[in-house]
């Protein structure tokens, strides 16, 4: 029976019908095009997220300024269809430059290059004698792979500067081209794993894939029907004015604060917290709680499953009480106790072994194909051959290891090193392809926090290796913006757009390293003019680097409570999926344990409580024909708040005048 979908919602999987061609995606317009925007792109995001800090796009999981462009480019893409129909951009071409501009902001956000570059001449900056930083370790860190010239530096972070100078392009050239080879060797290993497990999870679980769901709507040409697509669905124009309204009279109040705000505690914030009437011990162990209201995540989440909604607003909750009980029980003396990031580490863990326990059969199929053995599967249209993509991530982690090696961290450290950092990568692209989660921070919790934590670092690692850790921050600070899901996704649109994989694959792939470039172009452009001392660079270019200097000064032997939160962790998810599993009342999600134990589920617990009690209620008295007919209004919200937001957001960037942050 042909499915069927409501007024004013076109089909949002495309379905592909048998024996139907491909529709070409990865062709030389659509390169060319996604090539010119990648460093606009770029720009846009580091004058949001460094130069204005505000408004940062890369710490949700739906890239606000992506969906922005996206858009632009369909609306301008119908215009040319009308006058100049041969030169207009298909369905699948559109959708591979939105997921090129993804994978470019992943590479140039908030927890990746925005790091690293401070990162690669702080050291240099802090030569004097209060830091010590030279003599204490700089004969542990690559120099080959930094800049070591204080006149190169000293214009990055004074600014009123221009990074075309050529003693200054000499000297940053090859430290850029280092860095982006490691990135697209990275980006380059995490494909093929995607490559492996896109059939499993795509075809055979049939995962949701939420979080592209409004670039479906906004490029399928059903949308602009007339009466029945999206864009003429009343409901969702009424989503759309109600969330531009709000920020409207917000974004006024900016300017006139006469004018009083919706739904916000003042001006230029979008938040009011709560924990500072919460003052009498152990209460105010709860912390920063900020009370947000978000349409757009309103939005997102009536996306996502009833159960995982439910499970984000509970184990917010349950988290906030852990410090509460904590404190009560003077166990406190401990700061690290109850070890939320370890625990959270350990739910991580349980998923990614019980996604692969899941998909074993499958796996043992794809291992039987890649040794030209029998197998039930075919992989003629996949991304690559199962034996390419095998080959592929031995030859990438070859190459990392001989990069690890390079900088210090020995021949055999980084396989446990990168078989950590590709678990929790795993994790987190599952965890979006299956429900959509709208943040996967874990903070202070990668690969190098863990096992110098968990190991200790006295006796355990050389100074070169904790060198190597150290240049390895960058990347394992935070799990925001990781690119991994956003490759996987590419694939779910390539198949939604009846386009070619292997064509997407390699499209991406190369994107992977043009990405990197436009990235360390734009913060370097923009740095040498305004000066990273006054930007966000004077936060993350110490961090790193002073976590060395406790590791080289106070090392800490082996920490078995770490051990024992990481245990907890991965045995409390265990035990809430085998409950999930068993019982189809059980109401908690292992997932929504891990993921709002981190930072910046403070923003969304309230948005997402908001979108659990829409999507009951609507469940209750409408049923699923409810919720389908109900979504053009919360497209409407996400769309109207990404439209005015953006364009606020340029015109505060043209003018240099200050704007409201509708996402912190």
């Amino acid at each position: 029976m042909a499915t069927t979908y409501p007024k004013g919602i076109s089909n949002p999987s495309g379905e592909m019908k048998a024996n139907q061609g491909y529709v070409a995606a990865v062709t030389w317009r659509s390169v060319i095009l996604a090539i010119i925007l990648l460093p606009i792109n770029a720009y846009w995001v580091v004058q949001m997220e460094i130069v204005r800090y505000s408004a940062h796009p890369t710490t949700i999981s739906l890239f606000f300024n992506i969906v922005f462009e996206i858009l632009v480019l369909t609306l301008i893409n119908r215009y040319v269809r009308r006058y100049f129909p041969r030169a207009s951009l298909n369905r699948a071409e559109l959708l591979f430059i939105y997921t090129s501009l993804a994978i470019g902001s992943c590479i140039t956000g908030h927890d990746t290059l925005q790091i690293l570059v401070p990162m690669l001449s702080w050291l240099t900056r802090n030569t004097d004698e209060s830091h010590k930083w030279t003599a204490l370790f700089g004969k542990y860190l690559p120099k080959w792979c930094m800049i070591t010239n204080t006149a190169i530096s000293r214009g990055y972070y004074q600014g009123n500067d221009s990074i075309y100078h050529v003693n200054y392009i000499l000297a940053w050239l090859p430290v850029v081209l280092i860095w982006s080879l490691f990135i697209t060797v990275l980006l380059f290993v995490m494909l093929c794993i995607n490559s492996i497990l896109r059939k499993q999870w795509t075809d055979n679980e049939k995962l949701s894939y939420p979080i592209i769901q409004l670039p479906l709507q906004i490029t399928n040409e059903q949308s602009f029907a007339p009466k029945t697509g999206l864009f003429h669905n009343w409901l969702f124009w009424l989503g759309f004015s109600i969330a531009v309204s709000i920020d409207l009279i917000n974004s006024l109040n900016v300017y006139f604060p006469s004018i009083p705000t919706i739904l916000t505690p003042g001006r230029g914030q979008s938040f009011y917290d709560l924990s500072q009437w919460v003052t009498t011990k152990p209460w105010n162990a709860i912390g920063w709680t900020p009370l947000s209201f978000y349409p757009f995540l309103v939005g997102l989440g009536m996306l996502m499953p009833v159960d995982f909604l439910f499970s984000c607003w509970f184990f917010y909750i349950f988290w906030k009480m852990e410090n509460v009980v904590t404190v009560a029980m003077a166990w406190d003396h401990d700061p690290r106790f109850p070890y939320m990031n370890d625990q959270a580490f350990g739910a991580y863990m349980a998923f990614c072994v019980y996604t692969v326990w899941l998909s074993r059969g499958y796996l043992g199929e794809t291992l039987k194909k890649a040794l030209g053995k029998p197998s039930t599967l075919l992989d003629n249209d996949e991304a690559l051959t199962y034996r390419g993509a095998y080959i592929g991530i031995m030859v990438g982690m070859a190459g990392l290891i001989w990069f690890s090696d390079e900088i210090g961290m020995g021949p055999w450290l980084p396989l446990a090193f990168f078989a950590i950092y590709f678990a929790l990568a795993i994790a987190i692209t599952r965890m979006r392809a299956e429900l959509g989660t709208p943040v996967h921070d874990l903070h202070f919790t990668g690969p190098d926090w863990v096992l110098t934590e968990v190991l200790g670092q006295r006796g355990t690692f050389t100074p070169t290796q904790l060198g190597a850790f150290t240049m390895f921050f960058w990347f394992n600070r935070a799990y925001r913006g990781h690119p991994m899901p956003h490759q996987l996704e590419g694939f779910k649109l390539a198949e939604q757009s009846r386009s070619e994989y292997r064509k997407w694959f390699w499209g991406m792939a190369v994107i992977g390293f043009l990405g990197a470039l436009a990235g360390f172009w734009a913060i370097l452009e923009l740095m040498y003019s305004y000066g990273a001392s006054a930007k966000s660079a004077i936060t993350f270019g110490p961090e790193a680097f002073s976590r060395l200097e406790t590791w080289m000064k106070s090392p800490k032997p082996a920490s078995f409570p770490a051990a024992i939160a990481i245990a907890v962790g991965f045995l409390t998810a265990m035990g809430l999926q085998w409950m999930r599993v068993r019982y189809i009342w059980w109401p908690f999600h292992p997932l929504a344990y891990a993921v709002t134990s981190s930072w910046e589920i403070n923003l969304v617990w309230l948005p997402l409580f908001i979108a659990w009690v829409c999507k009951v209620t609507i469940l209750h008295y409408g049923g699923r024909k409810g919720i389908q007919k109900s979504m053009p209004f919360f497209f409407g919200l996400m769309i109207g708040q990404f439209v005015l937001g953006s364009l606020l957001n340029i015109w505060g960037i043209i003018m240099q005048y200050p704007t409201y942050q509708f996402w912190q």
